[in-house]
């Protein structure tokens, strides 16, 4: 499948937006709120910020098919918590407990929505853009139909 690759070297800049975010949050805004309200803004911009980079991701590197954007979605997933949990643990010194809080809905905790929309994000987007094709193939070099 072609520009798999670059969707997976692509996770590098979603990790790098994400750690950029957390940075943000701790930083800017993050001593002006509670920890709660902080993790929820946080959680929005990056949903929005991931949008915008997958958005352009996926204009750059065409997906081909509705197979390839789930295997995209999936490999980020996996990538994804596997960083959070590598990273978290190992670099940052969080305990167990403290990096598996954020998976609480129940307790406002809304990070998995991050992690669903990085994992429907390709597929959402590939249909967005074959609709958009498929309607421009249609358009004659004068523009009418």
């Amino acid at each position: 499948m072609k520009n798999l690759s670059a969707y997976a070297l692509s996770w590098i800049g979603m990790a790098a937006i994400a750690i950029l975010n957390g940075a943000i949050r701790e930083k800017a805004y993050g001593p002006f709120m509670g920890e709660l309200s902080a993790h929820q803004l946080s959680t929005f911009i990056i949903i929005l910020l991931f949008g915008a980079y997958i958005w352009v991701l996926t204009g750059t590197y065409p997906i081909e098919s509705p197979t390839q954007a789930l295997i995209i979605g999936v490999m980020w997933l996996v990538m994804t918590v596997i960083f959070e949990f590598v990273f978290g643990y190992f670099v940052m010194g969080h305990p167990w407990s403290r990096l598996l809080q954020d998976y609480n809905l129940f307790k406002g905790r809304v990070w998995s929505l991050v992690l669903i929309w990085a994992s429907a994000a390709p597929y959402l987007f590939y249909r967005i853009r074959s609709r958009t094709a498929a309607g421009m193939g249609s358009v004659s070099r004068s523009g009418r139909r």
